[in-house]
């Protein structure tokens, strides 16, 4: 009774005598298939990132005195004053902060322009 190992003959088994050789031939595969995923990154992650940011500038700009906002923080508060890189919010009676304006998440209300 002879013993056969499956180890042993696995050279002979994928070794192809007849195949030919072709050297650096799927160097522009390669090529495109790594542009394909930058492709699919870009328009998967940083795409929406770069989108969501331009939301969030966009309502920075729009904020005022009188607006009720939420930072990131979770403090609930109203806009009292605009600085050039913060805002001043009043989170409390007698109580007023100020934070970055990177900080702050999301408009609660708008202020009213007509009051009648």
């Amino acid at each position: 009774m002879t013993k056969m190992s499956l180890f042993l003959d696995a050279p002979s088994i994928f070794a192809d005598s007849t195949a030919p050789v072709s050297p650096g031939g799927g160097s522009y595969q390669t090529l495109i298939f790594l542009g394909l995923m930058f492709a699919a990154m870009y328009f998967l992650m940083i795409a929406p990132q770069r989108k969501k940011q331009k939301e969030h500038e966009k309502m920075l700009a729009a904020l005022g005195s009188g607006d009720e906002i939420v930072t990131s923080g979770g403090i609930y508060g109203t806009i009292t004053n605009v600085k050039e890189d913060r805002f001043v919010v009043r989170i409390a009676e007698d109580t007023k902060i100020e934070i970055g304006k990177s900080f702050v998440t999301g408009v609660v209300s708008k202020a009213s322009g007509d009051k009648k």
